[in-house]
């Protein structure tokens, strides 16, 4: 199926006050699940037009259900427009596509042809101060990007989460407001990819969700909340299943919404073969715990930026391996009594236990998993802090309810440590002022020691050398 352009629209269930999917991004995907298909997606950008454009024809045309991404340059995501401008006239290759550097003309002619209701494209930047590329991006036609005021403020620098927020809230507003009808603006929170990796799901779920609401609150109707595939194949189909029920119970009803979820975004294989059984084991756990798009990542990310030929290679074998997985047993219904729903990969509560989805005939709504339970802890805390969901995001990481361990922006306490237990599981070492429980050492009953130098670097290492080291067939 090449870049949805053949997919049928069968019946979707829609909750009443739910936006149209015609001209969305969120009906696309949510079309391709009713359809049985995972929709996958590269992180590609070029500061070339041309080969910008070649990316995308090569993604629309590959054999998957694609959307497309432009992904911006560095300058332009920290605000250098001067720096920008300079490597455009000099012809300096970028790391991204320049979007408010390159005439909006062009960037329209980027994008004849390609972009629409059969394949949308997604701008995505790391930026905390997103206006000006919210502002481009709709001028060029589009209407959906990603972020957040925490995960597109923690990780990237220094710019103080207070502003963040501010910058943040307007980003929003803009987007719902200069987004033209039918289009329906939507946005992705990057919140559960924080640091990429050693961050126990439980963190990543809760501030995933809070950036979903955030985002509602300030005008959005279709957003999409993230998670990333971390150390545990059990653990994470346990935090994706987390984040489906979480959002069925926080989000308004008519607020369109899936789930994304991305290949391991920590320390790659170095092998092909190692690389390729991981972004394969990503595609089978969205499939088996209800994500219903996946960002891919490529053979080539343990030492250089993927070619198009390589992201286009990628989203072949995550599709490939998609289509293969037996997905859940489907017991629960749609809204009214009808069919299942699409957004929550046609079963809201498969494997709930926390199982890996393999057999989840015995799953039910009402098993809280230990994801389930920390993250709404998290969400719990954080929204008794402040009716304002801005002011409680600074409060929390204030005053440590919220912190996300290894990150060093100085808003975030630091208080927090995490580890791989034995059965590879992240779990907390340390967890401050948080309303988590830290883990126990067997038969001691004192909590896990902090990871030394060595520790850490095994951790960070781990997940590369087992897959590097893994046999065919296992």
């Amino acid at each position: 199926m090449s870049g949805g352009a053949t997919l049928l629209a069968p019946g979707v269930q829609r909750e009443p006050g739910a936006p149209q999917p015609d001209a969305s991004f969120g009906g696309f995907v949510a079309r391709a699940a009713a359809a049985g298909q995972l929709v996958v997606q590269p992180r590609m950008g070029f500061g070339d037009p041309r080969r910008m454009r070649a990316g995308l024809e090569r993604t629309k045309s590959a054999v998957a259900t694609t959307v497309g991404t432009l992904t911006i340059d560095s300058y332009t995501r920290v605000g250098d427009a001067a720096a920008a401008r300079a490597a455009v006239a000099e012809g300096t290759a970028l790391n991204g596509y320049p979007i408010t550097t390159h005439p909006v003309e062009l960037t329209r002619s980027l994008l004849d042809g390609l972009a629409g209701p059969g394949f949308p494209v997604q701008v995505r930047h790391g930026s905390s101060r997103p206006e000006a590329i919210v502002r481009a991006l709709v001028a060029a036609g589009l209407d959906a990007t990603e972020g957040g005021p925490v995960s597109y403020c923690l990780p990237y620098g220094r710019t103080p989460l207070a502003e963040s927020v501010e910058n943040w809230a307007r980003c929003c507003e803009l987007l719902a407001s200069l987004t033209p009808a039918p289009r329906v603006p939507h946005l992705e929170s990057f919140g559960g990819c924080m640091l990429g990796q050693l961050c126990p799901p439980g963190l990543l779920v809760a501030l995933s969700l809070l950036e979903g609401m955030f985002f509602v609150r300030h005008g959005i109707r279709s957003v999409s909340l993230s998670y990333a595939q971390q150390t545990d194949p059990a653990q994470d189909a346990e935090a994706v299943r987390a984040l489906r029920r979480l959002a069925a119970e926080f989000l308004p009803a008519g607020v369109d919404r899936h789930v994304v979820l991305y290949t391991y975004m920590g320390v790659f294989p170095h092998t092909a073969r190692g690389a390729t059984r991981l972004l394969e084991a990503s595609a089978r756990l969205a499939v088996r715990s209800g994500a219903q798009r996946l960002i891919v990542k490529t053979a080539a990310e343990a030492y250089r930026i993927p070619t198009v030929l390589e992201n286009v290679r990628a989203l072949e074998t995550a599709a490939a391996t998609a289509a293969l997985q037996e997905r859940p047993y489907v017991r629960s219904s749609g809204p009214g009594g009808g069919p299942p729903d699409p957004r929550f990969g046609g079963d809201r509560c498969a494997g709930s236990d926390g199982s890996d989805g393999s057999d989840s005939s015995d799953s039910s709504d009402s098993s809280d998993s230990e994801v389930y339970r920390e993250a709404r802890a998290f969400v719990e805390a954080v929204l008794e802090l402040d009716e304002d969901l801005g002011r409680a995001l600074r409060a929390a990481f204030a005053r440590g309810v919220l912190d996300v361990p290894y990150c060093l922006h100085p808003d975030n306490a630091g208080r927090s440590r995490s580890f791989v237990d034995a059965g590879g599981r992240l779990r907390w070492s340390r967890t401050g002022s948080m309303p988590a429980t830290p883990c126990r050492t067997p038969g001691a009953g004192a909590c896990a020691p902090d990871l030394g130098s060595d520790g850490l670097l095994a951790a960070v290492h781990g997940v590369a050398r087992r897959y590097d080291e893994q046999e065919d067939g296992q």
